[in-house]
């Protein structure tokens, strides 16, 4: 079933061909594609990109970051719910090659408006940014999961919203998001839960004071 604008549906379906082509090219390679990885989209999939659309659409954030834009296949689907409910997104990455590569498909989707793109070290960025975040999808390398956390921490709004990706797959990366994780339920406002969907979501929300834990 169709739920992107037909633009943004058009550009999603490329994307697919090439998740599809190398696919094929991953296999073909086996372990030494992990020389030759940051080549490759290596997205959140489907699923998880219907679930944060989902997200958007029902929780109407104002302001949404995500950490890691890569070549803009998860960027897509936050665009097009962004645009739907008024909403800004600000993509950050360290590589201008692949956000220049992701800022091509939004405009071609007519959803380029909505999105701002930040490239540069993803905690510098975080910290010099003065706002509050409704909405975060952490999608970046591993070992920055924690750094990053600790730095957006101080800057969620009350009832945001954080989806980490990757929290069941691949199996080598375990070790990171459990340290994520153990550093999520330690803050005593925070409620989470892990759903195993794609590679798996871990789905944070920051509630009100009158709702912390026990």
């Amino acid at each position: 079933m169709k739920f992107l604008s037909p633009t943004a549906e058009a550009v999603y379906e490329r994307y697919n061909a090439r998740l599809a082509s190398e696919w094929r090219r991953l296999t073909e390679l086996g372990p030494a594609s992990v020389a030759v990885r940051d080549q490759f989209l290596l997205p959140i999939g489907p699923d998880s990109g219907r679930l944060l659309h989902a997200l958007i659409l029902a929780r109407k954030p104002r302001r949404i970051l995500e950490l890691g834009t890569s070549y803009g296949y998860s960027t897509l689907f936050l665009a097009d719910a962004a645009q739907q409910v008024g909403a800004a997104v600000v993509t950050v990455d360290c590589a201008k090659h692949k956000q220049d590569y992701a800022r091509e498909q939004l405009q071609e989707a007519g959803l380029a408006g909505p999105v701002e793109f930040r490239c540069g070290d993803a905690i510098e960025l975080i910290e010099a940014d003065k706002g509050w975040w409704d909405f975060i999808l952490l999608d970046i390398w591993k070992e920055l999961y924690c750094p990053s956390f600790e730095a957006f921490y101080p800057k969620l709004s009350e009832e945001a919203v954080i989806a980490a990706d990757n929290m069941i797959e691949p199996a080598h990366n375990r070790g990171e998001v459990r340290q994520y994780r153990d550093a999520v339920r330690q803050k005593m406002d925070l409620q989470t839960i892990l759903l195993p969907i794609g590679s798996g979501i871990e789905l944070t929300l920051k509630w009100t004071p009158g709702n912390a834990k026990l």
